[in-house]
């Protein structure tokens, strides 16, 4: 397994897994996928292009309620094995740690149920964790809803720990939420 950048040639595994119902978004779900396969069909480079926004120059990023927040710089790795498995996103502020309101986490990560249980969004996070460090970052931090137990073993497996329970903001589900982090 290793990360890949997004590319016209490995396109093809990131539609399919699309059209059999996966999601890249935890959040928006199946509004998500529409979103993507439109934008694939109408401009196939500009959409793995806009994968990867070093410098926050894409729109706003569409909160679940419906509202909007302004982009951080960022990208998404996908998880590769020969085929698609999955992705993993890193976002962050320059210079600081921080994140807004609007965004929980530094990392998050999803891998197509086909290819779960296999190791794969462990061995992703171990990779990215250097590329966050390269940033610059003392520590990222991921979120994870408490129930989700596959999700919360990624991220123990890879040095987080807990600092929060909270309630997410209404604009991203008002639920409880666990936060970990991770240092570099």
């Amino acid at each position: 397994m290793e990360l890949v950048w997004p590319s016209l040639e490995t396109l093809p595994g990131y539609v399919d897994a699309l059209k059999r119902d996966w999601s890249p978004d935890n959040v928006r779900g199946d509004d998500a996928t529409r979103e993507h396969l439109e934008a694939i069909s109408k401009d196939a480079a500009g959409f793995v292009a806009s994968l990867v926004d070093r410098e926050a120059k894409g729109g706003p990023i569409a909160l679940a309620d419906g509202s909007s927040a302004p982009r951080l710089p960022g990208y998404h790795r996908w998880i590769w094995d020969g085929e698609f498995c999955g992705l993993i996103g890193f976002r962050w502020q320059p210079g600081t740690e921080a994140l807004p309101p609007t965004c929980l986490g530094h990392i998050g990560y999803k891998v197509v149920p086909w290819k779960q249980r296999l190791g794969y969004a462990t061995q992703a996070l171990r990779l990215l964790l250097p590329e966050a460090r390269a940033e610059g970052l003392r520590y990222v931090e991921i979120t994870t809803d408490p129930d989700n137990r596959p999700s919360r073993r990624v991220i123990e497996a890879n040095g987080g720990e807990l600092v929060e329970e909270f309630i997410k903001p209404a604009s991203l589900g008002g639920t409880p939420c666990l936060r970990y982090r991770i240092t570099l």
